[in-house]
């Protein structure tokens, strides 16, 4: 009876220590502080006033830099086009992102959208781009969700949807050489929405600032001077295969260049995307990023998708104002 007794109480040992070792490793892949919530934590918050300035973008080397910009005019979403769908990483399922993702844009962009019915579709940007682009909407958790698309998440995700207060979509070249046309129904991604449980931070690209500081930026939330607005960046890859409009994991036919600009070999540039969003919050007011629950809102998790639906047309005349280092607008 004493040696049965004695094995009951090591295995029970054992188990309590698996179970013990299992919640520690859980916790440092969720960021430590994480584990014990939902999220978002104290740590995911900075005094933006305490972020230093960042490295400055490379500066046009040599005489092939395309040094032009060109801003196109899709609004801010004033349509209220919102789902839990995701086109670019989970085609054809409904309510697959299991957060809500705002839009710009196509106006027609749902899960089960096709070239075809992008093409036909009615969109908010001048000049007729029925390109679509969208990002993981923010919230004000101190107050409720009222509307029907502030409700429809689920997973962890409530609170009034923070509106946008300004929407920037920018093309902008490379400092190292002429860009090339994207494909038409080229489809991209920016940023880790799983980088909480991430193995690595290679896939984070969370840009958050203020706007009075624009050559700073943080992967948390800034909470920011009084009279500035908080800003989110994404950045979208800018390398192309040359051969793919989307590939499995949906990175591999688009990559970003190195740091000095330069492109991996064996791929060519091609115009990058950069969308910029701006919001009023008051100071203070509790915020959290739209995430998949295991995530915690955690701002690191911030990304953006877009799938180009120019013409041939549209796109030849970007590449050439980039090319040419001019301004345009639309």
């Amino acid at each position: 009876m004493g040696n049965e007794r004695r094995l009951l109480t090591l295995l029970i040992c054992l188990v309590l220590g698996a179970g013990l070792t299992a919640a520690v490793l859980g916790a440092a892949r969720a960021g430590g502080p994480h584990a014990a919530g939902a999220g978002p934590v104290a740590a995911d918050f900075v005094d933006f006033r305490e972020v230093p300035p960042g490295p400055a973008e490379p500066p046009a080397a040599g005489p092939q830099a395309s040094t032009g910009r060109v801003s196109v005019d899709c609004g801010r979403n004033a349509e209220g086009h919102y789902n839990e769908d995701n086109l670019v990483v989970s085609p054809g399922l409904r309510s697959g992102a299991h957060h809500t993702h705002a839009y710009v844009g196509n106006l027609s962009t749902d899960a089960v959208s096709t070239d075809a019915s992008l093409e036909a579709a009615a969109t908010s940007c001048a000049g007729g781009d029925r390109s679509t682009y969208y990002w993981p909407v923010l919230r004000r958790t101190d107050r409720p969700g009222e509307r029907p698309h502030e409700k429809f998440a689920g997973h962890g995700n409530a609170g009034a949807i923070l509106p946008e207060a300004a929407v920037s979509v920018e093309f902008l070249g490379s400092p190292v050489s002429k860009v090339v046309a994207m494909p038409r129904f080229l489809r991209a991604l920016t940023g880790d929405a799983v980088a909480l449980t991430a193995d690595s931070d290679q896939d984070v690209r969370a840009s958050w600032g203020c706007s009075g500081s624009p050559d700073r930026s943080t992967t948390r939330y800034p909470r920011c001077p009084e009279g500035e607005r908080l800003t989110r960046t994404l950045t979208f890859p800018s390398c192309w295969n040359g051969l793919d409009t989307t590939a499995p994991g949906h990175r591999a036919h688009l990559r970003f260049p190195a740091a000095n600009g330069v492109c991996p070999q064996d791929t060519f540039p091609v115009p990058r995307l950069r969308i910029s969003l701006a919001y009023e919050v008051p100071a203070g007011a509790p915020l959290a990023l739209d995430s998949f629950p295991e995530q915690r809102h955690s701002p690191r998790t911030d990304h953006g998708m877009f799938v180009n639906v120019m013409t041939d047309a549209r796109m030849d005349e970007i590449v050439d104002c980039l090319n040419q280092g001019r301004d345009c607008r639309t």
